[in-house]
């Protein structure tokens, strides 16, 4: 169970880790087109991840609450979406639509851009830790395959977060593969999250509703306030929509096959 549990952990961060690696692969930087479309994609997987795979859950073990089962996720959700709200405000950073243009040096540059995608990457690696500790405490609702759609769902949206960083920074005269290291170390936040939060397992599964529909929140606070606007900047916001429909329908298709 633990060899299970550590793998599911990992593989977000992998996806995140292919990202970056294509700093090795692609000599140019990412195409605008591509990168609304990837971002589309990434915005249909966690928007589908976050209803299927942690709002559904919640209101699932809610169910002898009657027609008040949905209230533990409604509160975690808003909790989640005020939390990231609070992080965005107090912690500063670059937003992901932004150019990385201006007078900032190029290492405040930097390391705003990777700030701002390891800031969002916390409530992915929390929601992954909350379905695993559920399924690790025998959590009727919570399955082993469950939990590992949702950490491959969570891996596939970070695939093009991974090359958004590392591309603009070798396009930015940074070297291939320290540019690949900031990449990978934007998803390093993800494995940690989800091991605090399976440490805190005593606390988190007498309450576990509550925080699935927190990291929920916390998922759509990404997808609103960062993804959204990326993929409809521009003249692309079609072909973004379209890939947002695929990644919706994908990481659906990966929770019914495997939950």
């Amino acid at each position: 169970m633990n060899g299970i549990i550590a793998i599911g952990l990992l593989i977000p961060l992998m996806g995140t880790s292919l990202g970056a690696a294509c700093v090795f692969f692609m000599k140019k930087e990412l195409n605008v087109r591509v990168q609304r479309a990837l971002t589309g994609f990434a915005a249909g997987v966690m928007v589908a991840a976050s209803i299927w795979s942690l709002m559904i859950p919640a209101i699932e073990q809610c169910r002898d609450m009657g027609r008040f089962a949905f209230v533990p996720s409604v509160v975690g959700f808003c909790f989640g979406m005020l939390f990231l709200l609070f992080l965005d405000i107090v912690i500063p950073h670059m937003h992901m639509n932004n150019t990385v243009e201006g007078p900032r040096s190029r290492l405040q540059q930097t390391t705003m851009m990777v700030l701002a995608v390891t800031l969002h990457n916390i409530p992915e690696g929390m929601a992954a830790g909350v379905v695993f500790a559920g399924w690790a405490t025998g959590n009727a609702h919570i399955t082993a395959a469950g939990a590992t759609a949702l950490a491959i769902g969570i891996a596939l949206q970070n695939f093009p977060e991974g090359a958004i960083i590392s591309m603009p920074l070798k396009a930015h005269g940074m070297g291939k593969v320290k540019a690949c290291l900031l990449g990978i170390m934007s998803g390093i936040v993800e494995p940690v999250a989800g091991f605090i939060t399976i440490l805190l397992t005593g606390i988190v599964v007498p309450v576990l509703p509550y925080f699935l529909g927190f990291a929920a929140g916390a998922m759509i606070y990404v997808v609103i306030e960062e993804l959204v606007p990326e993929m409809s900047e521009g003249e692309h916001s079609n072909t973004a929509t379209v890939l947002f429909m695929i990644g919706f329908c994908v990481m659906l298709a990966l929770d019914t096959a495997l939950g």
